[in-house]
């Protein structure tokens, strides 16, 4: 390369690390290790050979380290007393001195790599810099706008790329259209050599529980705790929910004055119901709380076998059970207790 095409490679790349966020030093580190690749053509395979550019010239220049010996037997590794002098005038034997050996076409294969490694390193710190980006979101939620339709899987665009958003982790009875805006839950961020690849997902329970933290400043700032959360999507969530502040109501917090903080997420999940619970460290307090709405006399609770038998009035069976058992079953699921209900005969 000439002086001209030394300037315009650095100015390139200081441009590049201004708008990309991509190195300079690591793109300058490359375009070296390959002419050093370069080199072994002309100096065959010398260990003692390196490549230099100048940060701020882009001169580049090929050094030979040889070692200051008195006699010379191999001239590829070994400099005389007199011949190093006249490179470096403080160097002594035993010691080793640089010496300038750039072939005289360097300059020409210099250009051709640089290009070629510039083009590679930017599509690969592009990649790096879009994978970390997307990294720091993964157990998180992300925006993003539908695409298209690609057999009942969805591309959605979530900014710099697009992801898929698969049948299964889309909401049955949710009917998203094109260019609809929708939150995702990252449930997983992989560095591929195509890219970062990422899973998302609009039926995970952890959903539910990250736009009640977005929603809900009690449970952003650790006043009141998600304790647990079960959830069939589309239909019907419960979440447990403790408060550390025994003057902050968890449940109250949750729902919001007028219920504001509630219906926006429900809004958010297209009508899904979602039942907020009190949690308790009795484990039959916390069945009763769990098949709310519903009534409970008694709940008699097998600790070591994790099962409950709870009795309920027979006018509130079919509400504890719930419509194909889905109060019974999720109360189970967010309990971690097999519950059994019983009904016993409504008073006169």
């Amino acid at each position: 390369m000439n002086s001209t095409d030394n300037r315009e490679l650095i100015e390139a790349l200081d441009e590049l690390e201004k708008e990309k966020e991509i190195s300079k030093d690591i793109i300058l580190e490359a375009i070296e290790n390959s002419l050093l690749a370069a080199c072994k053509n002309h100096f065959g395979k010398a260990d003692n050979i390196k490549v230099i550019i100048d940060r701020e010239s882009g001169e580049v220049k090929v050094f030979a380290e040889k070692l200051i010996v008195e006699e010379v037997i191999d001239p590829t590794v070994q400099i005389s007393v007199n011949d190093a002098l006249t490179v470096s005038a403080d160097k002594q034997l035993g010691e080793t001195v640089d010496i300038v050996v750039t072939p005289k076409d360097f300059g020409r294969i210099a250009a051709q790599k640089a290009k070629q490694v510039v083009v590679q390193k930017i599509r690969e710190e592009e990649r790096k810099v879009i994978y970390n980006q997307y990294f720091e979101k993964e157990k998180d939620i992300i925006t993003g706008t539908v695409q298209r339709n690609i057999n009942g899987n969805l591309s959605v665009n979530i900014g710099k790329i697009d992801t898929i958003l698969t049948e299964n982790e889309q909401v049955k009875s949710e009917h998203l259209k094109l260019q609809d805006r929708v939150k995702l839950y990252v449930v997983e961020v992989k560095d591929t050599t195509k890219g970062p690849r990422i899973t998302v997902s609009r039926t995970h329970p952890e959903l539910v529980k990250r736009l009640f933290e977005y929603e809900v400043t009690e449970i952003a700032d650790g006043t009141v705790e998600i304790k647990g959360i079960a959830r069939e999507a589309g239909s019907r969530t419960k979440m447990l929910v403790h408060s550390n502040n025994p003057d902050v109501d968890p449940v109250g917090a949750c729902v919001g004055v007028n219920g504001q903080r509630v219906n926006a997420i429900v809004e958010e999940l297209h009508g899904e119901k979602i039942d907020i619970i009190n949690w308790s460290e009795d484990p039959a307090v916390l069945i009763e709380n769990a098949l709310s709405p519903s009534v409970v006399l008694s709940v008699d609770v097998d600790e070591e076998e994790k099962k409950a038998s709870v009795l309920v009035p027979e006018y509130q069976l079919s509400l504890a059970i719930g419509k194909e058992g889905q109060n019974a079953r999720l109360a189970a699921k967010l309990t971690g207790y097999k519950i059994d209900i019983k009904s016993v005969p409504d008073e006169a």
